[in-house]
């Protein structure tokens, strides 16, 4: 399982790091510490997020 996590990760991660930054962007914030600041907290939410996603297609046996 922690494979398809890894995988996942890869995907997951880089989508909420870029969400993060476009709404930190369309906030009007535009400070490098903000940017890199959104950056980092959505590839640290992708974590949790990774596995549990992970976790359900491990139970639902896809």
């Amino acid at each position: 399982m922690l494979r398809l996590a890894s995988i996942l990760y890869s995907l997951i991660g880089s989508s909420l790091a870029g969400a993060g930054v476009i709404a930190v962007l369309a906030a009007g914030l535009v400070t490098t510490q903000a940017i890199i600041g959104a950056a980092a907290a959505g590839a640290v939410l992708a974590l949790p997020v990774a596995w549990l996603v992970a976790k359900q297609l491990y139970t639902r046996g896809a």
